[in-house]
């Protein structure tokens, strides 16, 4: 089966049979650690005393891990298998299967073990006790990562709470649950490039927060080098903030108070018979003026390429098989 789902668009789910929870995990070459991650997560899920599936989102891996995640389906009933065609990245593997999955409450997890998953029962609780249609993990212990992650995660938030203006809980990841509401609420707004760790909380809907501490990676390598983070980082600001506009308008603006100054400086030179600067200070404005204007058209070119694919409407994610359909055959 080959399916095709736009970044707006999810599948209606008014089915009263639906389970009660839906357990979303991207997944990329996660083979070495997925037996450790099923290992942890099915005796919690099993313990809850509600209705659940796991929806497993394998985005275009290289190795076993969709041969895996069929061989625990022999096993786990619960266990749904969803395989994009090609790598698409984390963000749009979690849209893919929060679009496909039934539940009235989803939790998004990655499968590294960093975010506990005994940690979901908790979430669960909390967002009835409280009300809330978003319980976001905060991670209050991160001792177990790197100096270097734990500072650029630190000025990650900073940055884009400052410059979006939006209340996003400092230290929340994609470890979190939502509602039903919340998720089709996300997955209906027309963007591309997706974050959804800023596009929850610019909703406003109720939410809560629990914390936890995060540990290292069980197995396997990290799947956010520093590359994707800074990918990551220029999608939210550019889809979250005008802030880039505006210091673009600032830099366009000093540039021409300060050419001003300089014809009227050059004016005096020529009327008072003086000769202008030579060569190198000529050199220097030009170069100077050269940067300023680079800087600008690249910032106004993110946002043109912005318009350019959200106009292209191109879906960000293809679904090459999903084992629910199969078993409804």
């Amino acid at each position: 089966m080959e399916a095709e789902l736009a970044p707006h668009m999810t599948v209606p789910h008014d089915d009263p049979s639906a389970p009660e929870l839906s357990v979303v995990v991207p997944m990329y070459n996660e083979e070495d650690v997925l037996p450790l991650f099923a290992d942890r997560l099915r005796p919690v899920l099993d313990g809850m005393g509600v209705t659940y599936e796991v929806v497993a989102v394998d985005d275009g891996s290289k190795d076993n891990t969709a041969l895996l995640v069929q061989k625990l389906r022999r096993e786990w009933p619960q266990l749904r298998l969803i395989c994009l065609r090609a790598n698409s990245g984390h963000q749009a593997a979690i849209s893919a299967g929060l679009g496909l999955a039934t539940g009235h409450w989803m939790v998004t997890i990655d499968a590294d073990l960093q975010d506990p998953p005994e940690v979901i029962a908790e979430m669960l609780d909390t967002a009835r006790a409280e009300g809330a249609d978003v319980v976001y993990g905060v991670r209050t212990d991160r001792s177990t990562d790197t100096v270097f992650k734990r500072q650029t995660a630190g000025l990650f938030y900073r940055l884009i709470r400052r410059l979006s203006g939006l209340d996003a809980p400092l230290d929340a990841g994609d470890f979190r649950l939502m509602s039903r509401a919340t998720v089709e609420a996300a997955l209906s707004l027309p963007e591309h490039n997706r974050v959804l760790r800023l596009t929850i909380p610019s909703l406003g809907f109720p939410s809560a927060e629990v914390g936890y501490r995060r540990e290292a990676r069980a197995a396997g390598e990290s799947k956010y080098p520093l590359a994707k983070m800074l990918r990551l980082t220029a999608d939210s600001i550019t889809g979250f903030s005008v802030a880039p506009l505006r210091f673009a308008t600032w830099f366009s603006l000093l540039g021409f108070l300060f050419a001003t100054v300089l014809l009227a400086y050059v004016l005096g030179s020529w009327i008072s018979g003086h000769t202008v600067s030579g060569w190198t200070s000529m050199m220097a404005v030009t170069v100077g003026f050269s940067a300023v204007q680079l800087l600008c058209l690249g910032i106004l070119g993110e946002y043109v390429g912005r318009v350019f694919s959200g106009q292209q409407a191109r879906p960000t994610f293809y679904v090459a098989y999903d084992s629910a359909a199969e078993s409804q055959h």
